[in-house]
């Protein structure tokens, strides 16, 4: 994360130069300054000055995915591999518009990225020309900060700007968008930009941490209920560190997932519409709840208020908006989560019953892997097969996911021992996120393997990037879950309208192993239980880029399951 301290730094040295250079040199140089490596776009019209001089910047990696959202979901999903801020670049008119799902779903997981769209003229701008989109008016909703390039010598500083506020405090998507007569013009002023201003300082009053200190000090039911804002803000190490020292139970959103291992003792499971039955009463029967960089989605409570109902809350949030907001709390922390969990020190409550409830109750409802398949058989039961992956890929194995029913399955069966292993669309529950996700994080963490698990419905919105795959050689693995319906939606016709199924049939998909050998993918099916352990040992043992095509039973659903508008203690299962 650039500092200001460095922001300052660096605005003086940009200002000293003063050779002739066009709006695109001085992107492109911005960009690189901020120790940028990789760049996922698309070129087009407007922003092809920018492409023109590209080649200058050998520093500068550029991968052409194959359609502008594709670009988006590769620098998300880089972005979060790495912790880093992901770049994108797109051009105008429907380039633009292309981005602006990734943009908003970078906005619903304040994942920090920096789009770059081309614009028209500056002339043309308001005119209808062609390929314009007000695009700066379109994304007001759902970035962190915008730009419109009016002047080339404002490019350092606003670029050296950019990134800084993506990244800091609760990070998030910025856009810039350069016309392109700007992006063509040769300047010899570099214009001095203001310096982003400092934070405060980023602790929880004394007498808050006090105060939440003898709240834990004195619970007999407490539980920790931990968000993503544990990984975005650094703070894995003091959560771990915290949860042990004081003996306390957790739970997770999906975001949160990975925030404690999987296997950790204290672990109870990931919560909600989803969530594991022993981490759902957990939550419903706790009298203090430790919220810890979650912000109450409605995915993780059900209805609100029945959620927690015995509970005083601890909310700790970089983002004091979030406090208070859904629930009110008893002790509000806003700053840093990481500093806040270092200054929490109240010793262990006096909770043995409480933990023994909790980790009875986990062992009660252990997933019966062997007997689940053993009725499925002879076909493939979708959360053994990822269990079974999860416990071979190597340590150090990421997972990305469309979103749908194979989504819940990976979150409630994978083994995930940091939060950088899981990367899915949460807030904005985005199909075609896992392919061009998946490749993105390869490419930031190109020694680790790298699982996209797809659904037939889902990989189908973002297919086109297996090109993008076997142009880069990506070494992706791709776990195609199929079953010839959109399953989620299938779900909820069965249970909630009358098995009225309604536009869900795909049964006249194609052969997703001809199709990624067209691709020039190396692929393979499994049908069948008997197939499913040599299947997985082909996947990880494959050099290049590969995908596993399963076929799955249509029937199969996700269970537990909270029904909308119900409490999380209502839980339907199979």
């Amino acid at each position: 994360m650039t500092t200001a301290k460095q922001f300052e730094k660096q605005d003086t040295q940009v200002i000293a130069d003063r050779e002739p250079k066009s709006g695109a040199e001085l992107l492109l140089e911005s960009i690189a300054a901020q120790g940028v490596e990789t760049i996922f776009g698309y070129p087009g019209g407007a922003i092809m000055p920018v492409y023109d001089v590209l080649p200058k910047y050998k520093e500068l990696r550029h991968i052409l995915c194959r359609h502008e959202q594709g670009c988006g979901m590769a620098a998300i999903g880089y972005a979060r591999a790495t912790g880093r801020t992901g770049t994108a670049f797109a051009t105008s008119g429907p380039g633009a518009t292309n981005l602006i799902t990734a943009i908003a779903d970078a906005y619903l997981d304040s994942v920090p990225v920096v789009f770059f769209t081309g614009q028209v003229p500056s002339n043309l701008m308001g005119t209808d020309a062609f390929q314009e989109v007000d695009i700066f008016g379109m994304t007001l909703p759902v970035v962190k900060h915008s730009y419109i390039v009016r002047d080339p010598a404002d490019i350092p500083g606003m670029v050296a700007e950019a990134y800084f506020i993506a990244a800091e405090g609760r990070p998030g998507p910025v856009l810039i968008d350069l016309p392109k007569d700007v992006a063509n013009a040769v300047t010899t002023e570099r214009h001095k930009w203001r310096p982003y201003p400092k934070q405060k300082p980023e602790m929880g009053q004394s007498a808050d941490i006090e105060a939440a200190n003898e709240l834990i000090r004195n619970a007999k039911k407490p539980l920790f209920y931990i968000g993503g804002g544990i990984a975005q803000g650094d703070g894995v190490k003091e959560l771990r560190d915290l949860v042990e020292r004081t003996g306390i139970p957790a739970v997770s959103t999906l975001k949160g997932l990975g925030s404690l291992p999987s296997d950790h003792p204290q672990y109870l499971g990931m919560l909600g519409m989803h969530g594991l039955k022993a981490a759902n009463f957990a939550v419903q029967e706790c009298d203090v709840l430790i919220v810890a960089g979650a912000r109450f989605d409605d995915r993780a409570t059900g209805k609100l208020d029945t959620f927690a109902p015995h509970a005083k809350v601890i909310h700790m949030d970089i983002d004091v908006a979030e406090i208070d907001k859904l629930r009110k709390v008893t002790v509000g922390l806003d700053g840093s989560v990481k500093k806040n969990l270092a200054a929490l020190n109240p010793g262990k409550p006096d909770c043995q019953d409480w933990l023994d409830l909790c980790y009875g109750r986990r062992e009660e409802f252990e997933w019966d892997y062997k007997g689940a398949q053993e009725n499925a058989a002879p076909g493939v039961y979708a959360p053994k097969l990822l269990y079974d992956l999860s416990r071979k890929a190597d340590d150090s194995a990421i997972f990305t996911c469309d979103v749908g029913q194979h989504q819940m399955w990976v979150a409630q069966h994978c083994y995930f021992d940091d939060p950088k292993d899981h990367i899915t669309s949460g807030g904005l529950g985005t199909m075609g996120f896992g392919l061009p996700a998946g490749l993105g994080a390869q490419l930031g963490a190109p020694n680790r393997t790298v699982i996209t698990v797809s659904g037939d419905g889902s990989i189908m919105m973002n297919i086109q990037e297996l090109a993008t795959l076997n142009r880069y050689g990506i070494p992706l693995k791709i776990v195609l879950l199929d079953n010839s319906v959109l399953g989620m939606v299938r779900q909820w016709q069965e249970v909630f309208f009358d098995k009225n199924y309604s536009e869900v049939n795909l049964d006249d998909n194609p052969d997703f192993a001809l199709v990624a050998k067209a691709f020039q993918i190396d692929a393979f099916t499994v049908n069948t239980a008997d197939e499913m352990e040599a299947g997985i040992d082909r996947l990880l043992k494959t050099d290049g880029p590969v995908l596993m095509h399963v076929k799955i039973d249509p029937n199969e659903n996700v269970w537990p399951l909270v029904p909308p508008g119900r409490s999380n203690a209502d839980m339907m299962e199979r």
